[in-house]
């Protein structure tokens, strides 16, 4: 990945390089177990101080979204992973099976018999379990319930599954009652600090994004000859959008990227065809005239991640504040 900081906003470069990795990572452009340049080279790459680099570097590890090896750098963390915390209490499990085992082989019982004893009991104890509840935390209301509709079909019947977002968690305190209560904590990487400071304690998971399949379509539909407008809300998602447009759009050679605050966006808005807008800049459709279309740039949950992390970590019961954060040099 490049590594770019606007020397012309008015965000302190180090906030500009923690919310770039921040929103790599969400995003998918920063896979897990990736390996960071060393503080020295990101700061001769980006041409900041190494300490501020060092500083982001902690500021990341503290959120637990990398970690390092002593000796060898510092790499994106894994959720996957996290199930390893469990080992322990698997090992006691199969210490309590043996148990049963040799119970049954006492009474006669052969292994068919046993089997289908342990899965009807197994059956009956499940179905006796509370389903689980899971807390979507993102960035705006309604895309955040599309996050969270998006993720229930995942799970199916293993949670129920709430969104709310940040804003919302500050404001209403009944609603951080009601998502303290609750199994699990789903947030974006580079919204982890703040969660985990307004619900501490409770086991949160930063998930993945990725490009929904209608932008990747609208991306790749666009007129070649289009002059193409890009706008973001963040400024550290500004190059990952424009990175998106080039990687599905590799045939518009006429590509404006800039920012919703940007004091030049109404007079690039009137010069544009196509309008493509990161979520949250919906009203900037409303500005545009005859002949211009527009389009979001969504993100959806990967559905991947969450078959692969997260049901896991709810079946198993392996949910607690200590392995639901990402590992460390171990």
């Amino acid at each position: 990945m490049e590594f770019h900081l606007d020397r012309q906003s008015s965000l302190p470069l180090g906030v500009q390089l923690r919310g770039m990795i921040e929103y790599a990572i969400t995003f998918g452009a920063l896979k897990p177990g990736e390996q960071l340049p060393s503080v020295r080279e990101m700061a001769e790459l980006v041409g900041v101080a190494p300490m501020t680099v060092a500083q982001v570097y902690r500021e990341l590890k503290e959120a637990e979204l990398v970690y390092s090896k002593p000796g060898s750098g510092t790499f994106i963390a894994d959720a996957s992973v996290l199930q390893s915390a469990g080992i322990q209490d698997l090992d006691d499990l199969h210490q309590q099976v043996d148990k049963v085992i040799d119970c049954g082989l006492a009474l006669g019982i052969n292994a068919n018999d046993l089997g289908a004893l342990v899965s009807s009991r197994f059956n009956d104890r499940q179905r006796k379990l509370q389903k689980k509840k899971v807390f979507l935390i993102g960035n705006f209301v309604q895309s955040a319930r599309d996050y969270a509709e998006a993720i229930a079909e995942t799970l199916g019947d293993i949670a129920d599954i709430e969104s709310t977002t940040v804003s919302e968690l500050n404001q209403d305190e009944a609603l951080r009652k009601r998502a303290s209560g609750a199994d699990l904590l789903l947030t974006f990487a580079h919204r982890r600090r703040e969660v985990s400071q307004l619900l501490p304690g409770q086991p949160l998971l930063n998930i993945s994004f990725i490009p929904s399949e209608t932008t990747r379509l609208s991306l790749a539909s666009l007129d070649p000859l289009a002059k193409v407008l890009v706008v973001s809300i963040f400024p550290e998602f500004t190059s990952l959008m424009a990175n998106g447009v080039q990687r599905f759009a590799p045939h518009v050679h006429s590509v404006t990227v800039t920012q919703r605050d940007d004091p030049k966006l109404d007079s690039l808005m009137k010069q544009t065809d196509a309008l493509v807008y990161a979520t949250g800049a919906e009203s900037l459709g409303e500005q545009l005239g005859v002949g211009q279309h527009c389009f979001e740039y969504r993100h959806v949950p990967d559905a991947g991640e969450i078959q692969r992390v997260v049901i896991p970590l709810l079946q198993q019961g392996l949910l607690t504040s200590s392995n639901t954060r990402e590992p460390n040099e171990n």
